[in-house]
């Protein structure tokens, strides 16, 4: 695989069209409207994105984290972050690099708690009172967010911030539950941006595009429709 020199980060807007097009180019946005995904809340979808694939696409993991760490300095007061947490399992990798490019130490935050040992849910060293960035790959309604936000702040964390490569931007939830407990989500790429990303390089056909659109706009309506 021959590496491609990374783009140029600008602004969040070209940030996220161009995080949308890597998504796009390494395979990691999937469109079967005919036989929809089902998501974790049980909602049919049209489209599913693995930002797991992220990990094995060296060009598009650096520009993507190089991005990420724009956003996080860009929306962040500087000094404000202690720590990076990882949420288990994908949120680790991406984590571990936003903190090595941050220069920041790392934690990683267990589902539940080990059944052995120490039983501990937090993994890695903090301090009472460390501001923790929460790391996911992405964000659909905001539920696990909760949950490792929950987590860290059992454990004596501060968490004000939580970062995804991809939220989906279309789940209001997502962020309004997270802000009624003082969290703000950032978040890199969308489906709109991915949406208008594929129809520009013809990724997806008409059809796709067709129906993609109108599962954001309404995606209870789209999903009840075809249950």
């Amino acid at each position: 695989m021959t590496a491609q020199p990374a783009r140029k980060c600008t602004s969040p807007r070209n940030s996220a069209q161009a995080t949308a097009r890597l998504l796009l180019e390494i395979g990691a946005v999937n469109a079967r409207p005919q036989e929809p995904y089902k998501l974790t809340s049980g909602r049919l979808s049209p489209v599913y994105v693995d930002c797991r694939r992220i990990i094995s696409f060296p060009a598009a993991r650096d520009e993507i984290m190089d991005r990420a760490v724009k956003l996080i300095e860009h929306a962040v007061e500087p000094g404000s972050i202690h720590m990076v947490a990882g949420g288990e399992t994908a949120g680790i990798p991406f984590a571990a690099w936003i903190a090595e490019r941050m220069n920041l130490p790392m934690l990683y935050v267990r589902k539940e708690p080990k059944g052995f040992g120490r039983m501990a849910q937090i993994e890695g060293h903090m301090e009472e009172g460390a501001r923790v960035l929460l790391v996911e790959d992405l964000a659909t309604d905001g539920g696990s967010k909760i949950h490792f936000v929950n987590a860290l702040r059992d454990a004596g964390a501060e968490v004000c911030d939580a970062f995804v490569v991809f939220h989906y931007g279309i789940f209001p939830e997502s962020t309004e539950s997270l802000l009624q407990m003082g969290v703000r989500l950032l978040g890199l790429t969308t489906w709109w941006d991915v949406l208008e990303a594929a129809q520009e390089t013809g990724a997806f056909d008409e059809a796709t595009a067709t129906e993609v659109r109108a599962f954001l706009e309404d995606p209870q309506g789209w999903s009840q429709k075809r249950e």
